[in-house]
């Protein structure tokens, strides 16, 4: 199944040390550059990575990406490999140690948090040369967005357990707005938007459908008896009829890869779908920190992450599509991994002045 949500999991506690965060920032706008502003300039210096130094990468709880591909980067580069992995909050986290940076580079900051580290600072002045295929996904609406790296992507999708619905003879939702019918009343489970960037992105998506009616939206979803889940993983393998954990509801919010990770080994078929009208893209980034250690041997490890080795491998290992055109997938996913060909979308730089704002209307309505 798709990775656990808890590495972008932001408790309560780290949610008001961002807010105070974001409001005691001189500059909001990300328009303005230095210390206060999206970040500063890398040192002028030119040479590579000093050989045999050590670069460390700041990543989520559920980095996994193959010790053998690590190890190749070590002998390629002459650089020696740290991983640090942080297992709540990452983006939190990065912000609150700016000045004193837990490493060189971040990997796992989404299009969902990365403008508020930008804003705070967190991110040097670093493009990296990306691939083919790899600059449509750069941060949308974030000033200095060529600053992070778009490594991998995805989408959150409505998914549904196809048996389910066969058995009890009724149609699957398709939209958004089918989840308030009254056919559909205590069929569906969401993450909750507070609890994780997966439920965060799908009441974003919510918003972009709704405008202005996204709250009016969602006291309709409450009324029609959506549960509302802590987070994914409780979500899926805690909540849904196909998620392994005895759960009693069809409709989840998961991922457009997860009905390759549902497939009935006796037909070959997937048993879930994901709704490919009801999606939002997903993109995760990596990023030289700003007061790296180790700003030379940061570059060669953002570039790294989108070489072909790479992105070759996050399909199985990471469970992200590659952003690299061309690159192969896995036959489960060219067979069962659909891919939305429209998605809902967001302003980078107005979620990270509104964020707050919005999770405490989203609160309001969901009492959660």
């Amino acid at each position: 199944m798709p990775r656990l949500d808890r590495r972008l999991a932001v408790s309560t506690a780290a949610v008001l040390t961002a807010a105070s965060l974001a409001l005691s920032a001189c500059s909001l706008t990300g328009k303005e550059k230095g210390p206060q502003g999206t970040g500063s300039e890398l040192p002028s210096a030119s040479g590579s990575a000093v050989p045999g130094s050590t670069v460390t990468l700041v990543t989520h709880g559920d980095f996994a990406l193959p010790a053998a591909l690590l190890k190749k980067f070590e002998t390629d580069t002459g650089l020696k490999l740290k991983v640090s992995k942080i297992e709540d909050g990452l983006p939190t986290q990065l912000a609150l140690t700016k000045e004193h940076p837990l490493g060189d580079v971040a990997y796992g900051v989404d299009n969902g948090s990365a403008a508020f580290d930008l804003q705070q600072g967190v991110f040097a002045d670093y493009e990296a040369k990306l691939p083919d295929g790899a600059a449509q996904y750069k941060l949308k609406g974030a000033a200095d967005k060529d600053w992070l790296t778009p490594v991998d992507h995805g989408a959150v999708c409505v998914n549904v357990d196809l048996p389910w619905f066969t058995q009890h003879k009724i149609e699957p939702p398709a939209t958004l707005e089918d989840l308030t019918l009254p056919k559909y009343k205590d069929l569906t489970v969401l993450p909750g938007a507070t609890g994780s960037t997966t439920g965060l992105l799908f009441m974003l998506a919510t918003m972009d459908q709704f405008g202005d009616d996204w709250t009016g939206y969602w006291s309709r979803l409450v009324k029609n008896g959506a549960d509302i889940a802590k987070d994914w993983s409780d979500a899926y393998y805690g909540g849904f009829t196909a998620g392994e954990g005895g759960g009693k509801r069809p409709i989840v919010v998961s991922y457009d890869t997860s009905p390759a990770f549902t497939v009935d080994d006796r037909t070959g078929e997937s048993t879930t779908a994901a709704l490919l009208d009801t999606c939002i893209q997903q993109v995760e980034y990596a990023g030289v920190l700003n007061n790296a250690a180790n700003p030379a041997g940061a570059r060669e490890l953002v570039d790294f992450l989108v070489s072909p080795e790479v992105q070759a491998a996050l399909p199985d290992s990471m469970y992200m599509f590659p952003v690299a055109t061309g690159t192969p997938l896995p036959d489960a996913w060219a067979r069962h991994a659909h891919q939305p060909s429209r998605v809902y979308t967001f302003d980078a730089d107005e979620l990270a002045e509104h964020r707050q704002e919005w999770l405490a209307e989203w609160r309001d309505v969901t009492s959660r």
